[in-house]
């Protein structure tokens, strides 16, 4: 029997279980560790297209793409039922509803797109996981925003990415966590069907991955390795190493990674071949983190990963780029600071600058690009509307091959705790 296989019967069991336990002096854990949350967000996206480089969208040029929408993301999780085993269930509940957004002006991938370019009125999904647990190892089987380093889904929108497979996760050693499993389908963060994974648009097979992290010295140092397969598309390995150390008033910290990524079995997308070497040096002190990063890519191939997934495990990942180009180089400086110092608890704000060159595309090999990004946020302390989190992004690139953008964003997140 084949993982596809298992899952429609491992959802229709845990389902039941979730019917007929708590009825059970088994099901406590179940019940008693259960938790239940609703997200409310709303998001405001306004990208404006410079340069001429603004896009051609049903035969028209588009200036900008804008749009307003309001979700609701349910995060269900039970605890687990009594036993040597214990059973539970994990739901997710999401849906989204356009407040503004117009033909033109809809392509801001905060919702699916119609063929006559008109962005959906609303969508949503349900993503259902059925999980085991026995000592300290779970397995979990069905589909949740998975966040793995090789395969990281992406929250940047209305509603984030999800994946669906079966993962198995240990931590019976102290201080190591080993993974293991399959994804096999994926739902990405502006659509609500369930497709095939694919790599620069062509699909690949089950996405197999396995890895572990080791952390010691009380915590502060981390080494971690991963591969996995889109099969007959491509494979990729990652070793990284982070370590934090306090000095005096300081707390300094590094994350150091290396990616060695080719193509895989029937090589569905060709020959591909890359390799990323990336370091992120931070120091901190009282209410300033100051940070400076070097990222390069080798090889004549992009960095490899899931089409519509994060690229946040690259240390230059932004809100406009990720500086993932062949060959290019790139490095950033950014500042955080946190007004708690100022006697202002919740409020945060981050700026970055990154510069990236030696971009081999668009038949050069010297291109190049820049990305400016601000982010202001607040978090409400206490009241009626503790937790409530607004943030304001305004980011600007310019590239010699691409789109040049300035950007807006506002988003609201109201997380209510339910159970």
């Amino acid at each position: 029997m084949t993982a596809r296989n298992i899952l429609p019967l491992a959802l229709l069991g845990s389902t039941a279980l979730a019917l007929i336990l708590p009825a059970t002096t088994h099901a406590a854990g179940f019940i008693e560790d259960a938790k239940v949350s609703l997200n409310l967000r709303n998001y405001y996206f306004n990208r404006n297209y410079l340069n001429g480089t603004d896009p051609l969208i049903q035969g028209e040029r588009q200036g900008q793409a804008e749009g307003w929408t309001q979700s609701f993301i349910l995060d269900a999780r039970s605890g687990y039922t009594e036993g040597t085993v214990g059973f539970g269930l994990d739901v997710l509940g999401l849906y989204s509803i356009k407040l503004d957004g117009n033909r033109g002006t809809a392509n801001t991938t905060l919702l699916p797109i119609h063929d006559d370019g008109q962005a959906a009125d609303q969508y949503g999904r349900t993503a259902v996981a059925a999980k085991a647990k026995i000592s300290k190892t779970e397995l979990k089987v069905g589909e949740w925003f998975a966040v793995l380093p090789i395969l990281r889904a992406d929250d940047g929108r209305s509603l984030p990415q999800t994946f669906q497979g079966a993962q198995l996760t240990s931590n019976e050693i102290d201080g190591l966590t080993l993974y293991g499993g399959q994804f096999w389908k994926n739902s990405q963060r502006q659509d609500a069907s369930r497709e095939d994974m694919s790599f620069g648009g062509v699909k690949g097979d089950d996405f197999n991955f396995g890895g572990g992290e080791f952390r010691f010295n009380d915590n502060r140092t981390m080494v971690g390795a991963w591969h996995a397969r889109l099969e007959d598309v491509y494979q990729q390995s990652f070793l990284q190493l982070t370590h934090s150390q306090p000095v005096g008033d300081w707390v300094l910290s590094a994350n150091l990674g290396y990616f060695n990524g080719k193509d895989e079995g029937a090589s569905k997308a060709g020959e591909l071949d890359n390799k990323v070497y990336q370091g992120a040096l931070s120091a901190k002190r009282g209410s300033n983190t100051f940070q400076v990063t070097y990222q390069r890519l080798s090889g004549d191939t992009k960095f490899l990963r899931i089409d519509g997934a994060s690229g946040g495990s690259l240390v230059n990942d932004g809100y406009l780029s990720a500086f993932d180009n062949p060959q290019e180089r790139s490095w950033q400086l950014r500042h955080d600071y946190n007004f708690a110092g100022l006697g202002i608890p919740g409020l945060v704000l981050m700026n970055r600058y990154t510069s990236g060159s030696n971009i081999h595309a668009g038949g050069r090999t010297d291109a190049e690009e820049w990305s400016r990004e601000t982010e202001l946020g607040y978090t409400i302390q206490d009241g009626t509307l503790k937790n409530l989190n607004v943030r304001w992004r305004n980011s600007n690139v310019r590239r010699d091959v691409g789109q040049d953008l300035h950007e807006n964003r506002l988003i609201i997140n109201y997380p209510l705790s339910i159970l």
